[in-house]
């Protein structure tokens, strides 16, 4: 029975000593060493890992030589582990602290990355979805953060790639606009429906949405009996978009 108590309070012991925390390593390091760690994560491509050392650089030396590009690499290694919340935080923090960086171009260009990509989900990453039907809200902050890049760094390395980008979000915010605009028309609510989609006509020409916009402002128009807004759009869309499909349908409805 002895032997069985002693045998016991030896497997307590270890498993004490098995759940027991780790000493911290990092605790002994210096700034230039946390951040040399945390720089060899990411380069290495592992995200997390450099998140770990990154944070625990601020928190110990925020104020120090290191604390500004720690900064900017942690919200790169956010973005990259896709945090895209916690990577807009930290490239916000960039901004606000360091706002003579040198490399302020860039934060302002991973916030409209990390907008970009915000809300694009396992499914949205690998199957094909319509993005124009997801709310527009991170389109929209990814828009205005690329257009703020765009006019404080004209001479910026990452303009054109921001502008190709806001081309495809101007695109998608005028199409969801026009999925709005026909959601409205499907429920009779023919006005929420015309000022939708004239909208679009206002505030995103040269999109491929136009012709539909002015589609629907056409229908509205001619159901709730403005006959001469009816005709000026048909026109307009006749003279543009001879071959559009919705033409015909249009002209039935005016018929009537």
């Amino acid at each position: 029975m002895k032997h069985v108590v002693v045998l016991i309070a030896c497997v307590l012991l270890a498993s004490c000593g098995y759940f027991t925390d780790k000493p911290d390593e990092t605790k002994t390091m210096t700034a230039e060493q946390l951040y040399k760690a945390a720089r060899d994560r990411m380069d290495s491509g592992y995200y997390d890992g450099a998140i770990e050392y990154y944070e625990k650089l601020q928190a110990r030396f925020p104020f120090g030589p290191f604390a500004q590009q720690a900064q900017l690499e942690l919200a790169y290694s956010y973005y990259k582990s896709e945090q895209p919340a916690s990577a807009i935080a930290a490239c916000e923090r960039f901004i606000k602290l360091y706002p003579t960086h040198p490399n302020m171009d860039y934060a302002y260009f991973l916030k409209g990355l990390s907008n970009f990509n915000q809300g694009k989900g396992l499914t949205q990453r690998y199957l094909p979805t319509d993005p124009s039907q997801r709310d527009p809200g991170a389109a929209l902050r990814s828009f205005d953060d690329f257009s703020e890049l765009i006019k404080r760094f004209p001479d910026s390395r990452y303009v054109n790639d921001a502008q190709q980008r806001m081309v495809y979000l101007r695109n998608i915010l005028a199409q969801h606009e026009v999925n709005v605009a026909q959601y409205y028309i499907r429920r009779g609510a023919y006005v929420a429906a015309a000022n939708r989609a004239r909208y679009v006509v206002e505030n995103y020409q040269q999109t491929p949405s136009m012709p539909d916009a002015l589609l629907v402002m056409a229908r509205a128009y001619r159901v709730l009996q403005m006959d001469d807004l009816a005709d000026d759009t048909i026109r307009v869309i006749e003279l543009n978009y001879p071959n559009h499909p919705g033409l015909l349908r249009l002209k039935d409805i005016r018929v009537r």
